[in-house]
């Protein structure tokens, strides 16, 4: 890998500590002896376009600082280029660097992984004309993922968990049709999560079995049950126990096509786009600067704390 970093900072993630951490962030790196371009934009898009001609431009490797919706863009930039991808989680799900045993919430961890250069090749998923890593969600989770991005409080696991209760009262079962490499199946269901990764909802384990290098997505369909039900099977999801549920059934496919009425994909933390889409794995399409053997640290920060 080349010297040089393009450094993407979401000010927003975290309620803030990612701006805070992007100081100290850069301060390590350079004292690694990397060279180090930051990059704020006044919005996603103009930040697509700037990671987008630092990675055409032969820039050593895109660095994350944020949270799932940080490393989201950073994808639609790095991915199936080949240009490695550096991810300090510090905002507030950080499912993906999780999902692929990355420091969480820990600057003075994650700054030597990325110096180190050392790489790992992961399997993205593709979703319309969108890459991502962790799951898709559709349906009820799809519907809170929605309502806890609009929340500014709590953070993390809580936030999701407010939102799970607040959706409750409109809950009822979606007819979906899926397609799955071929193998057309309808089902009454109240969600269907698609995983590239193994969780959302800042640990929510709703493909546990999802491997990010064996070119499948796991897909979980939690079938159709009252709101009491849903409740027991939900809180498992944490520890990835709800697949031995009754209500939950689960699938290998590497090309998985989703319909149903009134139903929007989020992935990553963001909107995709309406059901009906089509999600396809992509073998090797990423890039990873990884430890060799993880050793995930969550909630540390340090650093002088992120500078104050």
């Amino acid at each position: 890998m080349s010297r040089e970093i393009a450094l993407l900072v979401n000010p927003a993630a975290g309620r803030g500590r990612a701006a805070r951490a992007a100081d100290p962030v850069a301060d390590g790196l350079r004292a690694a002896g990397l060279a180090v371009r930051e990059i704020r934009a006044p919005d996603p898009a103009a930040a697509l376009r700037m990671l987008r001609s630092e990675v055409r431009g032969g820039v050593g490797a895109v660095v994350a600082v944020g949270g799932d919706g940080t490393v989201s863009l950073a994808l639609q930039a790095v991915a199936g280029t080949g240009v490695p991808l550096g991810i300090v989680a510090i905002g507030s799900g950080n499912d993906f660097a999780r999902s692929v045993g990355l420091p969480v919430g820990d600057l003075d961890a994650a700054i030597p992984v990325i110096a180190a250069g050392r790489t790992r090749t992961l399997d993205l998923g593709r979703a319309e004309d969108r890459w991502f890593g962790t799951v898709i969600a559709s349906g009820f989770d799809s519907r809170v993922n929605e309502r806890a991005n609009a929340m500014s409080w709590p953070r993390g696991r809580m936030r999701y968990n407010r939102a799970v209760v607040a959706e409750l009262p409109a809950l009822k079962p979606i007819p979906y049709e899926l397609e799955l490499d071929g193998r057309t199946l309808e089902v009454e269901a109240m969600l269907v999560a698609v995983g590239n990764g193994t969780s959302y909802g800042g640990g929510m384990k709703i493909c546990p079995d999802a491997d990010l290098t064996d070119g499948m997505f796991q897909i979980t369909v939690v079938g159709a049950c009252g709101r009491f039900e849903l409740l027991r099977v939900l809180p498992r999801a944490y520890s990835g126990r709800h697949v031995d549920h009754p209500a939950v059934t689960t699938y290998t496919a590497s090309v998985v096509a989703l319909s149903a009425p009134k139903v929007t994909a989020w992935a990553d933390g963001e909107r995709i786009a309406p059901l009906p889409l089509t999600a396809t794995t992509v073998p090797g399409a990423l890039r990873l600067l990884a430890p060799v053997l993880p050793a995930p640290r969550e909630n540390v920060i340090t650093s002088q704390d992120a500078a104050r």
